[in-house]
């Protein structure tokens, strides 16, 4: 887009953020900071700041202009810019304070009026986008000389090599050098074959595809703008797809990018970097203008200048900072016509749309150039962007940061490493793509390039620091040098600080730009060199990504995934009201016909209790944990002591953080000397797991354990009632279900109905219970099995809530329902859950904390109230006493209540101040309606001494 709009003479393309002075563009990159443009792609399809110096035209595309009003040559914001002394840089910091009043009904509005730059589009987004994992021996980032080198390099090893550039076409500085011969071809012919050799060696090249991320252990995030080129995408083509690529090794090679000079006036439009106009020349045929003078302090611009004069422009001149330049430079310019005026520094652009005049200043006094596009060339600066995500370490040299040190399979070649040259880039590239093979335990043998027609070119020269009244750094958020040293003056030290205070690289182009030229003027003002003062930290993703390739598959019905067991299916058949727990549906209750909510409960509990309940249970957490250490990990991990568990048996466990408090409760089963079956709560399944793998790579690295998730692995079907073992006997094979032989917590393999499980003798309602594991293949033939075993007995399936008042009628605690992250064990009445004699484990110095064992901590009671039929408000608050003056001190909230038809009455699960010491006491609970008294009992209303648990 770009070079159609240059094509067409068109300079002026938006207005900066801050001052609305008029822009054009100036890259020919992804590092663009002016050229942001909003498109319409037909469809309702609408982008804001998008740069036209990658987007690609085709038939139908329709671009607009962004951040002016009424008009892009007239914008009446253009007044901040006759206001600048007025709002310099962090007058926010100092303005809108007073009158406070004025915050929410002024300032605030007209903050939020000027802010941003395009307008975000108001209807849904009908695109679709894709996610892949991908998984390669070598990764190369770029595909100019040095990328394609490598990949060649890595490719005749035989290791399986991805190789991604971000722009349309392989080739980087190679497109932009027709004269070269590169073993003895020219570029088209080199980068034809080289395209065919890496089809032919299996390399999966991805073009228009950005490296946005370097995560640690070699995994690299890619954006992929699939379709964002096509008029028409293929029916069902995604828009952008995320590649989440894990290599054994990686290559960078994006080369480096220009620098801009700091000059008065060098954002008008017309203004731009001399490789970019190099690279509108020799890609898209396009002049940048008819009369363009050169401004510079590197070698680079003279290929720039020359190949403008070849193509038939009229250089007006080539104004270069050093006084001292190259006799094959001074030469070639002879020979073309072309003026250099060396030694020579840029005053001031005139223009105002549109640049129409350099001025300049040698030894032979000041001048004014008339031009019509001025190119300028501060150097190069190496793109390390990804290279600092894994934290590498950079070094200063030749006035830039190059790669040092890092952690990662890594390799970086070409000019980001500061190497200039296509020849050059081409032999390191090679270098670095059998270093690659070689750590991935491949060999190959170097090649040697040969090139013929290279021009001279040198590594960066530093360059002068410009003064004037408007000298930008940030082309977008309009930071000048000016307010660079008025951070300084005002006592921004750290680079960080003056980032902030400016906003210098903050702006859509991350500070590609505007970074190292902030920096220089902040070393200058401050008296220090620049690795003195530091660089700003470099953070993913490289360029803009859209929430959209972010989210991926993560929208409508998929932002949140919906998981399902094996039994699902069969329960909305039945006609179950679902809930969701965690990220879990659940049935919560299995209502008959013209049943309400209450009956349906009242009934599912009453069969349990009296009859047998089947429960799908599938979605608990289940943790293998495995090897000849696994007793000594979990016994280390959980509260309880678990060294001296027999195989066979099973213990409830407690899961604290390091601060003391609850965190998970479960089963802890002892299946063999080395195997055990852990169960989580459905909603810390994930924590628990993480929890584990932690502390086994970080804090106990020595334990042989190895640890598997298992949840999707098993359906859990929980048997509960009196009737249990009567419906699950006929189906049992190879195991005496008889309370002698198969006590409560006990835990064994056998075959239940034809199937290899797992059976555990374990209940949460309080009855005889039986949880049977079974692979998930078969889960729903054991359930149909069972529910016709159960059948002469009235077997009902029971849901969720079910579950949780026959489970509070026990007083059994649900974690994060009558927890809340800052309960212990004592609180819970769960002391003897505490392995005391345990030398250690996870939390234990936490429960030494003196504010966790103090006079006046919560815990946890039951709870009955005055009126047997008021149901009590979860989260209701409790009080002593409801005739103190307001406000009442609350002593305690209810975690869980309930209608019980068990204990006939409501019943309700709390904690409360010092509650186990107040077993009696009345207390008040605030409602909506009234003051509600119920008397503190202890938690377990039904059947406390668990003889019906152990029948």
């Amino acid at each position: 887009m770009a070079s159609a709009l240059l094509a067409h003479d068109i300079h002026l393309v938006g207005r900066s953020f801050k001052y609305h002075r008029p822009r054009g563009i100036v890259t020919a990159g992804s590092e663009e900071p002016n050229a942001l443009i909003g498109i319409r792609r037909g469809d309702g399809r609408e982008e804001p700041n998008t740069r036209a110096t990658l987007q690609e035209v085709y038939e139908g595309l329709e671009t607009v202009s962004q951040n002016r009003w009424p008009s892009l040559r007239f914008d009446v914001g253009a007044v901040n810019d006759r206001l600048a002394r007025l709002i310099p840089a962090g007058f926010y910091y100092k303005t809108f304070m007073w009158p406070r009043s004025f915050w929410r009904t002024v300032y605030e509005p007209l903050i939020r009026r000027a802010a941003g730059l395009g307008t975000a589009p108001t209807a849904p987004d009908p695109d679709r986008y894709a996610a892949r994992y991908h998984h390669t021996d070598v990764l190369v980032v770029g595909a100019g000389p040095a990328g394609l080198a490598a990949a060649l390099a890595a490719a005749r090893s035989g290791a399986t090599v991805t190789l991604c550039e971000e722009t349309a076409e392989l080739g980087g500085s190679l497109l932009l050098s027709p004269q070269l011969k590169i073993d003895g071809k020219e570029p088209a012919a080199f980068l034809a074959e080289t395209n065919a050799t890496l089809a032919q060696s299996g390399v999966k090249t991805l073009c228009r595809t950005t490296a946005i991320g370097y995560d640690h252990q070699n995994m690299v995030n890619l954006v992929e703008r699939v379709s964002d080129h096509l008029a028409s995408p293929p029916n069902g083509a995604p828009r952008e797809r995320l590649w989440r690529v894990r290599a054994k090794h990686v290559v960078l090679a994006q080369g480096a990018l220009e620098r801009p000079l700091l000059f008065d006036g060098n954002d008008r439009p017309g203004v731009m970097l001399a490789g970019a106009a190099l690279t509108y020349l020799h890609r898209y045929g396009v002049a940048v203008g008819r009369r363009p003078c050169v401004v510079t302090c590197h070698d680079s611009a003279y290929r720039t200048a020359f190949d403008l004069h070849d193509a038939g422009m009229t250089v007006g001149a080539l104004v270069d900072g050093r006084g001292a330049i190259s006799p094959s430079l001074m030469k070639g310019a002879a020979e073309r016509g072309i003026r250099v005026i060396p030694g020579a520094r840029p005053l001031a652009t005139g223009g105002r749309l549109r640049v129409r005049a350099l001025t300049v200043e040698s030894d032979m006094g000041r001048e004014t150039l008339p031009c019509d596009t001025l190119l300028m060339s501060g150097g190069w600066t190496p793109s390390v962007h990804l290279f600092s995500h894994t934290k590498g370490a950079l070094t200063f040299q030749d006035g830039a940061f190059l790669p040092k040190t890092t952690g990662e399979a890594c390799e970086v070649a070409g000019a980001s490493r500061g190497l200039w040259g296509v020849g050059t880039a081409l032999d390191d590239g090679d270098r670095a793509g059998v270093a690659a093979a070689s750590a991935v335990g491949l060999t190959v043998s170097p090649h040697a390039y040969s090139l013929h027609g290279e021009r001279e070119e040198t590594g960066h020269s530093g360059q002068p620091i410009g003064q004037g009244r408007k000298v930008f750094t940030d082309f977008q958020n309009d930071v000048t040098q000016k307010d660079i040293r008025l951070a300084v003056r005002e006592g921004m030290r750290s680079v960080e600080h003056v980032k902030r205070y400016t906003t210098n690289g903050m702006a859509t182009d991350q500070g590609k730009l505007s970074n190292i030229n902030a920096l220089q003027v902040a070393a200058d003002a401050l008296g220090m060199s620049p690795p003195e003062v530091g660089l700003t930290t470099f953070r993913p993703p490289y360029t803009p990504t859209t929430f959209g390739t972010i989210a991926n598959y993560r929208r409508g019905a998929g932002f949140e995934v919906t998981r399902k067991t094996p039994i699902d299916a069969w329960a909305e058949e039945e006609g179950a009201v679902f809930e969701p727990v965690s990220l879990w549906r659940r049935a919560r209750y299995f209502p008959r016909a013209g049943e309400t909510m209450a009956a349906a409960l009242s009934r599912e509990c009453r069969t349990t209790r009296r009859a047998v309940g089947i429960f799908d249970a599938s979605t608990l957490g289940k943790i293998e944990v495995v090897g000849p250490d696994a007793a000594e990990f979990l016994n280390r991990l959980y509260t309880n002591p678990l060294l001296k568990l027999a195989p066979g048996r099973c213990r409830y466990c407690l899961l604290l953080g390091e601060d003391g408090f609850i965190r998970d409760d479960g089963i802890v089963a002892r299946l063999g000397e080395d195997r055990f079956h852990v169960t989580t709560t459905t909603g810390g399944a994930s924590h628990v797991l993480s929890k584990m793998e932690d502390y086994l790579q970080t804090e106990w690295p020595d334990l042989k354990v190895w640890l598997t998730s298992t949840t999707e692995e098993y359906v859990a079907i929980a048997l509960n009632g009196p009737d249990a073992r009567r419906t699950l006997k006929p189906l049992v094979e190879g195991l005496d279900l008889s309370p002698q032989s198969f006590p409560h917590m006990s835990v064994a393999s056998c075959q239940v109905a034809g199937v290899p499980a797992r059976l555990f003798r374990v209940s949460f309602t309080g009855e005889v219970g039986f949880e049977i594991n079974v692979p998930a293949r078969s889960g729903l033939k054991v359930w149909h099995a069972l529910l016709q075993a159960g059948a002469p007995y009235g077997i009902t399936p029971y849901g969720t809530e079910a579950m949780h008042l026959m489970r509070a009628e026990k007083g059994y605690i649900i974690v994060g329902q009558d927890t809340d992250g800052t309960m212990t064990p004592e609180d819970m009445g769960l002391a003897w859950a505490i392995g005391r004699k345990k030398a250690d484990f996870v939390g234990l110095r936490g429960l030494m904390r003196p504010d966790l064992v103090k006079e006046g901590r919560r815990q946890f009671v039951g709870l009955l109230t005055e009126d047997p039929g008021t149901v009590l408000e979860e989260g209701a608050q409790v009080v002593a006493d409801p005739l103190k003056p307001l406000p009442l001190p609350m002593i305690g909230h209810v975690t869980s209540a309930y209608f019980s038809d068990a204990v006939g009455r409501s019943i309700a699960l709390a904690v409360i101040e010092n509650g186990c010491s107040r077993l009696g006491e009345t207390i008040y609970l605030p409602m909506a309606d009234a003051f509600h008294a119920a008397t503190i009992v202890a938690p377990a209303f039904y059947d406390p001494a668990g003889e019906r648990l152990n029948g």
